[in-house]
């Protein structure tokens, strides 16, 4: 057909620029490079035949939180929350576990208790309108002055260090290992501006719409995503790499794309023009984080762990205190591999037990494009908090920062942010612009996770580029 716009790239940002751009009346065709659509939301069996593991993106907890997605219904797609949203365990005592109920939660921080419901469940009182700014800090929105002054009390303790507010703010151990593991999700070092505030917004989606999983695997979304475009009209076409924008003969060009990517792309000047060298050397001075280290598991039956009630939790984060996992962080920030690196892991069964049996998933930070195998440092935090766990293991999948980027190539050294989260490239994502999804070039659009508001599976960079392309 003849395209009024093309989209590059199927990850969820693209996707949601297609359905958005169909929705508007535009006749749209989507290329993806890959033979499934969906970037780094899919699924596949990694391990065993019959066990769904996801290859990406599996807690969807900005699907629900975000304004260009939570008012989609998509057929297929069912979410599924865990009986506890996240556990932190410790070495000397029970672990912290985050429910969906902000007071159930600070119950269990003892001394703390008054500090989550103050900071945290101020925030959540605050609802979609908070989180709303929190997801598009530029670009067009509606002014709300109750979401400004949220955002203005927020903001003071979101700006600061993790290590900061938490030795400020937090009497216990157990309250400041709960926000360590939060904002280690940011993959910086916990002493860098903003990593408290990534910290804070994981754990208000915590209590305002869960950490859910798709039920049957991610692939899921991205599958029901491709289908609604097709329903508008769209087409979608999978196995297709474009290598210039010569070959896009379109007036409107979106893409899905790391910085570098589209530097590359533009090279041969099309229909759009050359890309301005000022603007080129902006994209490729475009700085990427620590890689992932991803392991996949099959198993004979559910993680031991030693404190029963983390067996309920859809995510867990291991690594004990603030201090080991801010020394862990610090350590891949500066270029090194650490001993005891922190580690995030998923445990899907817990909230949906459809995925074929007990399959596990699980990554630690290493730097940028390692080639170290973490496998026993990972397997050895989960023995640490699950003694026996290495006899449930039936077989293993490893991903390493050259696998992760060879399966969607906008991760780039393992780099699963998009981009480093630091507070030069929050202001600076990928270029400072109050639009940056809008490019040099008339009708071309980037809207990868390398533009706000960043990683996650909420589709806002797709949104906002497709509203500027629509001229909204």
């Amino acid at each position: 057909m003849g395209a009024d716009a093309v989209v590059v790239g199927s990850g969820p940002n693209g996707l949601v620029a297609a359905v958005t751009l169909a929705s508007a009346g535009r006749r749209v065709l989507l290329l993806e490079a890959a033979r499934e659509f969906g970037g780094a939301l899919r699924s596949a069996e990694l391990t065993t035949p019959g066990r769904v593991h996801d290859l990406g993106a599996t807690v969807m907890a900005m699907a629900l939180a975000s304004p260009a997605m939570r008012g989609l219904t998509l057929d297929g797609v069912e979410f599924a929350h865990p009986p506890v949203v996240a556990a932190h365990p410790l070495d000397d005592g029970p672990a912290v576990l985050v429910h969906r109920d902000v007071d159930r939660t600070a119950e269990g921080l003892g001394r703390d208790a008054g500090v989550w419901r103050a900071v945290v469940g101020a925030a959540v009182r605050a609802g979609f309108p908070l989180t709303d700014l929190l997801l598009k800090p530029l670009g067009p929105w509606e002014p709300r002055p109750a979401a400004f002054a949220a955002a203005a009390r927020f903001g003071v303790a979101a700006a600061l260090p993790a290590t900061t507010l938490a030795r400020r703010a937090f009497r216990t151990a157990r309250g400041r290992a709960l926000l360590a593991g939060m904002a280690a999700h940011s993959m910086l070092d916990l002493r860098a501006p903003l990593t408290a505030g990534y910290g804070l917004t994981l754990a208000v989606l915590a209590h305002l719409v869960g950490w859910p999983l798709v039920a049957g695997g991610s692939q899921r979304l991205a599958d029901a995503l491709v289908a609604r475009l097709r329903e508008l009209g769209g087409e979608a076409v999978a196995g297709h790499r474009v290598r210039s924008l010569r070959e896009l003969d379109a007036p409107t060009v979106v893409l899905d794309v790391s910085p570098r990517e589209f530097a590359a792309l533009a090279e041969e000047p099309g229909r759009h023009g050359p890309l301005p060298a000022r603007y080129r050397e902006r994209l490729l001075r475009f700085r990427h984080g620590p890689g992932a280290f991803k392991v996949d598991w099959a198993l004979d039956g559910p993680v031991p762990w030693r404190d029963p009630a983390v067996a309920g939790a859809g995510t867990v984060h291991l690594g004990g205190t603030l201090e080991e996992i801010a020394l862990g962080e610090a350590e891949t920030a500066a270029g090194r591999l650490s001993p005891r690196p922190y580690v995030l892991l998923v445990q899907p069964y817990a909230a949906d037990p459809g995925r074929g049996g007990h399959t596990l998933w699980a990554y630690c930070h290493v730097p940028n494009g390692s080639r170290a195998d973490l496998s026993r440092a990972i397997e050895a935090q989960i023995e640490r908090y699950a003694p026996g766990f290495r006899d449930r293991v039936l077989a293993r999948h490893v991903m390493g920062p050259a696998a992760l980027e060879a399966a969607d190539r906008n991760l780039v050294g393992g780099d699963i942010g998009g981009g480093l989260a630091s507070l030069g490239q929050f202001v600076r994502r990928p270029v400072w612009s109050p639009a940056p999804w809008r490019t040099p070039l008339p009708g071309v659009f980037l809207c990868s996770a390398s533009t706000p508001p960043g990683p996650g599976v909420h589709g806002m960079g797709g949104w906002q580029a497709a509203r500027l392309a629509l001229g909204r």
